[in-house]
């Protein structure tokens, strides 16, 4: 017997990882496409969500949250933290899982959307790249063998429209190799040095940020000792890994109820 194929909605459907997403579901047997969404004055807004292919795919481009989501058993959004929280409030009321590829939230929206998880299932990570999360696994052995005697340093660089700083990714990068230090990020990070600065602190974990052009995505992570460097790092020279990603993601929430998981839970790693 043929399984149903997974009902996916895409918010921020014109964007460049709406299109890939799109795209992407298309091409797969597994899933549909019955929703597509934008903001009230996008200029695409009518459209066939698959016109910029060429394609008719039936579903117009809509800012009718409660309208394009209708249909859908999932929910992906990767647009900014206003828009994804004014999703997340149709989503649970119509009990549509969501995953959460947005970056940028404020404490205060965190909240929002961990209490929303007591009632529908969410994915959310701040990057859905199978490699990156690979990479964050390999981190957190790194960290574990290079504790004493290495200062370490985390780069990012993406494409000159990013509006947050550092990335999602860089910040989870931390978190990863704060926890492995038995520590908050919070409480060692250093996000701007400028001026006279005094020597490095010891057990700090710096960060520095390059916006520019349309990178789509660099991290690495240097653990720089006496002598020597360790480098570790991940370069996206396509969206089409976190578009995968976000689909593995709404497969894999095809059997949770309720709670909130990240792409390790995804991964089974």
């Amino acid at each position: 017997m043929t399984k149903p194929k997974i009902k996916i909605a895409i918010a921020g459907a014109t964007g460049r990882m709406g299109r890939m997403l799109i795209e992407a579901i298309l091409l797969s047997p597994n899933l549909e496409l019955v929703g597509a969404l934008e903001h009230t004055n996008a200029p695409q807004i009518g459209e066939d969500a698959g016109a910029f292919l060429g394609k008719k795919t039936g579903i117009s481009i809509t800012a009718d949250v409660a309208l394009g989501i209708r249909q859908a058993d999932c929910l992906i959004d990767f647009t900014r933290p206003d828009g994804t929280l004014h999703h997340l409030t149709f989503a649970l009321q119509a009990g549509v899982k969501m995953v959460i590829g947005t970056t940028g939230f404020s404490e205060e929206q965190l909240a929002t959307i961990s209490a929303a998880t007591k009632k529908i299932a969410i994915v959310m990570a701040p990057n859905m790249s199978i490699g990156v999360n690979a990479t964050l696994k390999i981190l957190t052995e790194a960290t574990r063998l290079l504790s004493n005697g290495y200062d370490i340093e985390i780069s990012e660089a993406h494409h000159r429209h990013k509006v947050d700083a550092p990335s999602g990714t860089a910040l989870k990068m931390g978190e990863v190799i704060a926890t492995a230090l038995g520590k908050k990020l919070a409480d060692v990070a250093v996000y701007a040095r400028e001026g006279h600065t005094g020597e490095r602190k010891l057990g700090s974990i710096g960060f520095s940020t390059m916006r520019g052009g349309d990178i789509v995505g660099d991290h690495s992570v240097f653990f720089i000792g006496e002598g020597e460097r360790i480098e570790i790092s991940h370069h996206s020279t396509s969206r089409q890994s976190y578009a995968q990603g976000a689909l593995r993601a709404a497969q894999f929430l095809q059997t949770q109820t309720f709670g909130l998981f990240n792409m390790q839970d995804v991964l089974g790693i």
